[in-house]
């Protein structure tokens, strides 16, 4: 797919990809609608395989690859939830998968890749040296590379998730998703403004890794730099293909602090008594920390993820 995917490339990647995936629930929590004195719609990404929205992205560009394109498997970097997205998508496929991650990446998702069979290189945490070492790994296995997130068939299968909720929960003022490097943020903005063009899209983003706030609102693409933020997996910088599609469907991106992130992240597991990781409360704290003006509005939100370091628990320090 070569160019910015509409509502029917969505719908195909949701037709592509059901067989594969979960239809996650959506919850609602009245404590948390007290709380906020808005409804809240919780779009359950954490039950998704793999425990995250990526599982939807990755399976479908896995399965649009012709047989030859997927002859040699395909190659990534990642943190962790695309990385094991990939592997069990090529697994499915019956293809190999050859992953860089971050040395620093969570045992829990380095554990995850290696589970579902995929070869990984380990390399410094930062941006050059993750693609310098799939650059070399690519060059070896000749092996089909698959974007995190800067992909449109990873757009348009994140976008299956905003599709979800909207057929079930119709008339939402807003429609919230993090943002690292922007491909939920896309595809949920697509499906958002074709289906529900009333709906505003909103995303949040850790105060430690603002880049995609600070792009937003210069206008212009300002990479990351030293991101410092608990929510590991939205350290990366926005791309190409996903930052055009965000100027153009997304109302607002906010930012929320440390401290507001993990109090969303507590909230959540005392209060829905489910599991969501840092990256995940990013919104909901945009919420309780009066980034947004919640009140009185009908609110969806994408939990992302659910793959948590139970050893490292935030509120723990």
């Amino acid at each position: 797919m070569n160019k910015e995917p509409t509502l029917k490339e969505i719908r195909e990647a949701y037709e592509r990809i059901k067989p594969y995936i979960h239809r996650t629930p959506v919850l609602t929590c009245d404590a948390l609608n007290r709380m906020c004195d808005a409804e809240l719609f919780f779009k359950c990404e954490n039950f998704q395989k793999v425990g995250a929205f990526k599982t939807r992205g990755a399976t479908n560009t896995v399965f649009s690859l012709s047989d030859e394109e997927a002859s040699k498997g395909v190659a990534t970097h990642s943190s962790g939830n695309h990385a094991a997205a990939l592997s069990l998508a090529a697994q499915r496929r019956g293809i190999k998968a050859y992953v860089v991650m971050p040395k620093n990446a969570p045992m829990i998702k380095q554990n995850a890749v290696k589970g579902y069979g995929a070869e990984i290189t380990f390399c410094e945490p930062t941006l050059k040296a993750r693609e310098d070492t799939l650059a070399e790994v690519v060059k070896r296995t000749g092996a089909a590379f698959v974007h995190p997130y800067n992909d449109y068939r990873v757009i348009a299968g994140q976008g299956t998730a905003a599709l979800e909720l909207l057929e079930e929960v119709p008339d939402l003022d807003m429609v919230m998703a993090p943002v690292g490097g922007g491909g939920l943020l896309s595809g949920t903005a697509i499906s958002v403004s074709s289906i529900s063009p009333k709906t505003e899209v909103i995303a949040a983003e850790p105060q430690g890794a603002d880049d995609a706030y600070r792009s937003f609102h210069s206008g212009e693409l300002i990479p990351s730099v030293n991101p410092d933020t608990i929510a590991d997996g939205l350290l990366t910088s926005l791309g190409d293909k996903t930052f055009p599609v965000i100027r153009k469907y997304v109302k607002d991106i906010v930012t929320v602090t440390e401290e507001g992130i993990i109090l969303a992240m507590r909230n959540i597991w005392e209060r829905m008594k489910i599991i969501v990781e840092t990256s995940a409360a990013v919104p909901f704290g945009a919420i309780l920390t009066n980034r947004i003006e919640a009140s009185g509005k009908r609110i969806g939100i994408i939990l992302s993820g659910g793959n948590v370091d139970l050893e490292k628990l935030p509120w723990n320090k």
